[in-house]
C-alpha cells in the first residue's frame, strides 16, 4: 500500500443531482464544483439509496441497501454487526476523522436505557473520531459566532431564520460567518497539524438543507423570476389522483404542499443561493489542499445523502419515489498520472451511494467486505469500462411512524407495510409497495420523463411491468445479506469462496 493515500469524503445535504453548473442548470452557480468535475470524473446518473438523512447515510457508510441494513428512518438503530467505511479504514491503519455529522443511531442492545446516545438520532458512526461534531443543533457554530460578536440565544438555529418577513429576505448571519465557513476553517486547521499522508477526513456540510434562507449576498444571487418552473400537475388534487399515497399525503404526512408559483420561485432561488455559498467554501477547502501540497495525494469524493423536491410534483422535502429526491451529485477526483487521461470525463452509467465505501477501500488498498452491495468506481476513474456494470438503480423509502402510527392508521396497513422500493433504468421506473393496499406504479420515462402518468394498469404495458417487477425480485435476491454466505465448513476446513474467486 502506498503511504501517500489520503481520503477526503465530502457530503452536502439535500443537493439535487441536476443542480450543478456543469449539468447545464440555468440558475445554479457552482464554479468550484465544476472545476472539481473538470479535474476528476463526474457521474451524471448517481443515486442515493434512501431518504431521509439517517437511512441514506447508513447506505453510504456501509455499502448496503436499506433492505439489508434496515436502518430505515432517522432514529432507527444501525445494527452493530455491520462494518462500515470508518471501521475498515481504521483497521487499515487510518484515523478517520469527522467534521459535521453522520446521523447514526447506535444499536441499543447492550446500552443502558438511560444512555444519552438513545436520546438522539444524530450519533457518530462507529470508527470515526469526531473532531467537530456538528449536528442539527449547531451549538459549536454558535460558540464560534459569539467570538465573532454575535448575540446567540439558546437555539442557535434561530440565526438561520430571515431577518424579516419580506419574501427572499436574507438570513441573520453574514456569509463569511456561515456554518459552512466554520466547518471549512476547522478542516483546514486540522490539516495543518495532520501528517501529510495516510489521513481520512469526512467533511459533512449541512447546507443546502432547509430552512431555505440564504445569507447576503447569496439571497439575491438568483432572481426568483428566472428559476425553472416546477414539474407538476395543474393542482395538488390532480397530482394526488396518480396514487393513493400521494392523495393521502396531505392528511397523513403533510407531504403535498399547495405552494403557489411565487412561493416556489422564492424557495428555489434561496436553495440555489445556499448552493452557491457552500460551493464557495468547497472552493476554499480544495484550494487549501492544493496550497498545502495535499491535493495530489488525496482521493476527493463529493456526493449528497438525497435531493429535494423543491415544488416538483407539489412536494417539498425528500420522500417518495421521484428522481428529484434520490438523484444526487457524485464527483470523484483521483490524484496521479493514472487518472490524468480521464480528467473531465463524464460517466453516464448508473452509479449508487453504495459504491462509495468500496471505492474508498479500493483506493487505500483495504479489502472490500463481503457485505458490500456496491462496487468500486476506480475503474471508471482510470478510464476503464467495468464488466457487467449495472443497467439500473434501486432505492427504497420507508414511511412508517413507530411513534404516532399516522400512516399506518390512515392507510389501514401494518408497520412493516409502510415501505416502497424502486427500480429505474433509462426507459422506465417501477415502484413496488410492501402491501397490496397500495398499488404499484410504472412510468414510461421515454414518453413521460416528468413522471405524470402511472401506466401500471395499462394493458399495453403489462409485459414491461412484469419485466421490471422481475428485475426488482432479482435485485433483492442478489443483494440479500451475505456476510457468511461465501463460507463452507468442510472436512478439509473452512472454505472462503469469495476470497478464492
Amino acid at each position: 500500500m502506498s503511504p501517500d493515500r489520503n481520503v477526503l469524503l465530502i457530503t452536502v445535504d439535500q443537493w439535487r443531482g441536476d443542480c450543478l453548473g456543469v449539468a447545464g442548470h440555468p440558475c445554479v452557480r457552482t464554479p468550484h464544483l465544476d472545476r472539481l468535475a473538470a479535474e476528476g470524473v463526474w457521474f451524471t446518473r448517481h443515486y442515493a439509496q434512501a431518504a431521509p438523512c439517517g437511512p441514506s447515510r447508513a447506505s453510504l457508510h456501509t455499502g448496503l441497501y436499506p433492505m439489508v441494513h434496515r436502518s430505515v428512518l432517522n432514529g432507527t438503530p444501525l445494527d452493530a454487526r455491520f462494518t462500515n467505511v470508518a471501521l475498515e479504514a481504521r483497521a487499515a491503519g487510518y484515523d478517520p476523522v469527522l467534521f459535521g455529522y453522520t446521523d447514526t443511531t447506535p444499536d441499543p442492545r447492550g446500552l443502558d436505557p438511560d444512555d444519552p446516545r438513545l436520546r438522539t438520532y444524530e450519533g457518530v458512526l462507529p470508527g470515526f473520531r469526531a473532531v467537530l461534531d456538528l449536528p442539527e443543533h449547531l451549538r459549536p457554530w454558535g460558540e464560534w459566532l459569539r467570538t465573532r460578536g454575535y448575540e446567540v440565544g439558546d437555539d442557535v438555529r434561530s440565526l438561520l431564520e430571515p431577518v424579516d418577513d419580506t419574501p427572499g429576505a436574507p438570513a441573520r448571519y453574514r456569509a463569511e460567518d456561515s456554518e459552512a465557513t466554520f466547518l471549512t476553517d476547522a478542516v483546514l486547521a486540522h490539516l495543518d497539524d495532520a501528517r501529510p499522508d495516510r489521513w481520512f477526513v469526512h467533511a459533512a456540510y449541512i447546507r443546502p438543507h432547509p430552512p431555505f434562507v440564504a445569507p447576503a449576498p447569496y439571497h439575491t444571487l438568483v432572481d426568483p423570476a428566472d428559476v425553472p418552473a416546477p414539474r407538476r400537475a395543474a393542482t395538488p388534487e390532480a397530482e394526488g389522483s396518480v396514487h393513493p399515497l400521494l392523495a393521502g399525503a396531505v392528511a397523513a404526512m403533510g407531504g403535498l404542499q399547495p405552494c403557489d408559483d411565487e412561493t416556489v420561485r422564492y424557495l428555489r432561488a434561496a436553495y440555489y443561493g445556499l448552493m452557491a455559498e457552500v460551493d464557495a467554501q468547497l472552493g476554499r477547502l480544495l484550494d487549501g489542499l492544493r496550497d498545502r501540497g495535499l491535493l495530489e495525494r488525496t482521493l476527493v469524493i463529493l456526493t449528497s445523502d438525497h435531493g429535494e423536491q423543491a415544488g416538483d410534483h407539489w412536494l417539498t422535502d425528500k420522500l417518495g419515489w421521484f428522481d428529484e429526491s434520490y438523484h444526487v451529485p457524485l464527483i470523484v477526483r483521483a490524484p496521479g498520472p493514472e487518472a490524468d487521461a480521464t480528467r473531465g470525463r463524464r460517466v453516464d452509467a448508473f452509479t449508487e451511494n453504495v459504491d462509495v465505501m468500496p471505492t474508498i477501500l479500493d483506493w487505500i488498498g483495504a479489502e472490500i467486505p463481503a457485505q458490500c452491495s456496491g462496487r468500486s468506481l476506480l475503474g471508471w476513474v482510470r478510464g476503464e469500462v467495468p464488466d457487467d456494470w449495472r443497467t439500473a438503480v434501486c432505492w427504497e423509502w420507508d414511511f412508517r411512524d413507530p411513534v404516532a402510527a399516522t400512516p399506518q392508521r390512515f392507510f389501514g396497513i401494518g408497520l412493516d407495510e409502510c415501505a416502497l422500493a424502486v427500480v429505474r433504468d433509462e426507459a422506465g421506473k417501477y415502484v413496488q409497495f410492501a402491501t397490496p393496499r397500495l398499488p404499484p406504479l410504472f412510468y414510461d420515462l421515454l414518453e413521460d420523463p416528468d413522471e405524470t402518468t402511472n401506466r401500471a394498469d395499462d394493458p399495453a404495458c403489462t409485459g414491461r411491468v412484469l419485466e421490471y417487477a422481475q428485475r426488482m425480485l432479482v435485485w433483492r435476491l442478489a443483494h440479500a445479506e451475505r456476510t457468511l454466505t461465501g463460507y463452507m465448513v468442510t472436512p478439509m476446513g473452512l472454505v472462503d469462496a469469495r476470497r478464492r474467486s
